[in-house]
């Protein structure tokens, strides 16, 4: 597969990552409650790093490399919003002190980083020996475009009962877990013997949703570029910005109400991107969607599924108070998450 990437290409990006991942793993290591200041100052940082990484692109290789990357990246930024309702609810449902919360985030960051690698690897690999996968690829992302809009119907807000999670059941089986949290420990004492926090268990929970994450997003990537090597970085970028952006996003992704919507039609777009791609090989008369194109789609329903959630938002509120309706507050009826010690869900 053809990638504008050289082994000291590869070497040099490996090594900024893994410099940016051991600041932020400095930065959680004390617990602490993340303030708005602190979430936009690491957002911005983190979003003028991949606009400095395409300018560097467009100037070294050229337009069409920058404009995927560019592409991929706005694709993934999108899909790391949807996930973050999930990480909402998880966190939420775990009852995750703030000040732990972004502990959490980091270490499903690390996780979904080491399985990103994974599945882009044996992406490029496929794409390699089946001319297929394409085909398979697209398909994907058209049951995962059904699968969203359906959720978007249904809403993010509903309770997650963590007790049911799979991912919680299996580990509940084979290792004891305490019912409290026990500061920033993931491993206390429990009458005499070693146990796992609710921590502990919120981490795994976070993992296994990046499972699921990773097989929607990585034939995403694949749709817009078949470099291996953009791929990884669309992913690395989105990825490192996830935490700063949940928690300056956390008031806000309620009013995104329409967010699902746009997504599903984004990565029914790509899955027909992929599958056109495929039939151009084998009849060339088949026309292809241009990255140039398909970037100017994505932006377009970012934009106007925003613009029309806040206004359904604000519709919604003023109709609530005009009624003489009491809209509750965010996070009402939740456990206190502001204690260090507090009771996990069953």
């Amino acid at each position: 597969m053809t990638t504008i990437a050289d082994p000291t290409l590869w070497g040099i990006t490996l090594g900024v990552f893994a410099l940016l991942v051991a600041v932020d793993l400095v930065l959680t290591r004390r617990p602490h409650a993340v303030g708005m200041r602190e979430a936009s100052a690491w957002s911005a940082f983190y979003i003028a790093l991949p606009l400095a990484f395409a300018a560097w692109v467009w100037v070294v290789h050229g337009r069409q490399p920058a404009v995927e990357f560019l592409t991929g990246y706005v694709v993934e930024k999108s899909l790391s919003a949807d996930n973050l309702f999930v990480f909402l609810l998880l966190l939420g449902a775990f009852a995750v002190p703030e000040t732990l919360r972004q502990r959490v985030l980091m270490y499903g960051i690390l996780g979904a980083l080491a399985l990103r690698a994974v599945f882009i690897a044996l992406g490029a690999a496929a794409l390699e020996a089946f001319s297929f996968t394409f085909l398979v690829f697209g398909l994907v992302l058209a049951v995962t475009a059904v699968k969203v809009f359906r959720d978007a119907r249904q809403g993010h807000s509903g309770p997650v009962d963590v007790g049911r999670l799979r991912s919680v059941r299996l580990l509940r089986r084979f290792v004891p877990v305490s019912e409290a949290y026990d500061g920033p420990r993931m491993v206390t004492r429990l009458d005499g013997r070693r146990a796992l926090t609710p921590l502990a268990v919120a981490v795994v929970a976070v993992l296994a949703a990046d499972v699921v994450f990773a097989v929607d997003s990585v034939p995403a990537v694949y749709g817009i570029t078949s470099d291996p090597y953009l791929v990884f970085v669309t992913n690395a970028f989105a990825l490192l910005g996830l935490r700063a952006l949940y928690f300056l996003l956390a008031g806000a992704l309620s009013r995104l109400v329409h967010l699902g919507y746009g997504l599903a039609i984004i990565l029914g777009v790509i899955g027909l991107k992929l599958v056109l791609h495929w039939a151009h090989g084998i009849w060339p008369a088949v026309p292809e969607i241009p990255t140039a194109l398909g970037l100017a789609v994505i932006v377009g329903v970012l934009a106007v599924v925003t613009l029309t959630s806040l206004r359904a938002s604000s519709v919604r509120v003023r109709h609530g108070v005009e009624g003489g309706s009491t809209l509750a507050p965010e996070g009402a009826g939740r456990e206190d998450q502001h204690t260090q010690r507090s009771t996990a869900p069953r």
